[in-house]
């Protein structure tokens, strides 16, 4: 009796074993696993693999974003409040001699997501120069610590011709106490009529120094000048200070891989269910009688490929991809600097990209063919009629994803 007993014990003991293990063994030994789900279907199966591919995909964007700088902006832009590029959007902000007056242009400005809709307008009527500030802003860091430049854009509206001089001016504490910047030089390059970019280092070697402090910029001015009395308008937008690159997953690692965590666990969802529920309505429709809950397990047992393929993924992009900083003009500069930088990053993650993509095409057979197996073992049909829903249902799957940027 006990010699009967003892081999019955064992196979107790070694099915939880052999169960647990079905995430891994369908990778080697797929037809073997469908025929133990087919006979006894439980939910835990898939659990195993939610998990590595949760971990997998919070892992691989760790990395990416470990690898991603994003240049911030002063003043800072926040989309939630409406809020752009502050000192360009409020005429409030600005002062100057009397003879100038400021108001805002809601038909001349830039098309960027990062200005508004409006500029500021400086006109003066029969005067031969202007002089304009912002003041009691900040204090600004601006040393080999802080930001590394001041953007603006500059449309001269009239007179048909360009300043004769211009001068750039950072403030610091008070007004007495100032960097003099020479704006003349790079106005050669400007037109009439047409919005002007300007990107100025605040390298200390080319500015004056009167007692200022980079480490607390406080105001900004903007001075021009034309040979003989004209009527003068001027419009500006888009001032920031830039070139502080900063990497966002140090600010809040563990709230960025929380969110990350959240849309693998959506992205893995949506696949098992719709990649299982596609396969079910063409497998019946076949003739196929499969019931949906050992096919939502033998589903579920095949997206560990996906996990597969970020760990795979993970490497070659430690390998392959340098940081990669995100400018102004990427993330809301208008649709050409958008462009030319979007071209420039590409350039930079080709070689992951190219990689990665026969990466996902070598998983996609892989997925496919595991989910062609599963189809055979459940529903007895041919291969043809086994292979076509996976490819099908795959296919739409991706293209789902795509489409709500899973």
């Amino acid at each position: 009796m006990l010699e009967n007993e003892q081999p019955t014990h064992v196979i107790v003991e070694a099915r939880p074993k052999q169960f647990l293990l079905q995430f891994i063994r369908v990778l080697y030994s797929p037809y073997k696993v469908f025929k133990e789900v087919a006979g006894e279907p439980r939910y835990i199966s898939i659990i195993f693999v939610l998990l590595l591919f949760i971990l997998s995909n919070t892992f691989f964007g760790y990395m990416v974003l470990s690898k991603s700088y994003v240049e911030e902006t002063f003043p800072k832009v926040d989309f939630l409040a409406g809020q752009f590029d502050l000192w360009t959007d409020n005429s409030t902000f600005w002062h100057s001699t009397s003879n100038v007056n400021i108001t805002l242009d809601y038909s001349d400005h830039i098309n960027g997501s990062y200005y508004g809709d409006r500029s500021i307008k400086f006109s003066a009527n029969n005067t031969s120069n202007i002089f304009v500030q912002l003041v009691d802003v900040g204090p600004v860091n601006c040393s080999a610590l802080g930001f590394k430049a001041l953007s603006f854009r500059i449309k001269f509206v009239s007179p048909q011709t360009l300043p004769s001089t211009a001068s750039l001016i950072l403030f610091s504490g008070d007004t007495s106490k100032y960097f003099l910047y020479n704006l003349t030089e790079s106005l050669l390059a400007s037109k009439v009529g047409v919005w002007n970019n300007f990107t100025i280092s605040l390298t200390e070697g080319l500015w004056e120094n009167h007692d200022g402090d980079w480490n607390k910029i406080s105001g900004v001015a903007l001075s021009f000048a034309w040979p003989k009395n004209v009527d003068i308008k001027v419009l500006l937008d888009g001032l920031y200070f830039r070139g502080l690159f900063e990497n966002q997953m140090s600010k809040d690692p563990t709230g960025y891989a929380s969110i990350i965590s959240i849309f693998g666990l959506f992205q893995f969802l949506i696949q098992l269910f719709i990649i299982s529920g596609i396969i079910f309505i063409f497998l019946n429709a076949f003739g196929g009688k499969i019931s949906w809950k050992p096919l939502l397990i033998c589903v579920g047992l095949t997206l560990i490929t996906l996990a597969i393929q970020n760990v795979i993924n993970s490497i070659v992009l430690s390998q392959t991809l340098d940081n990669l900083y995100y400018p102004l003009e990427y993330l809301g500069g208008t649709v050409s600097e958008k462009a030319i930088a979007t071209a420039k990053l590409n350039e930079q993650a080709s070689l992951f990209s190219t990689i990665a993509n026969y990466v996902q095409m070598l998983i996609f057979a892989w997925l496919t063919l595991l989910c062609t197996i599963a189809n055979r073992v459940l529903s007895n049909l041919s291969w043809a009629k086994s292979a076509f829903p996976s490819v099908i249902a795959l296919l739409i799957a991706y293209i789902i994803r795509l489409f709500i940027g899973l």
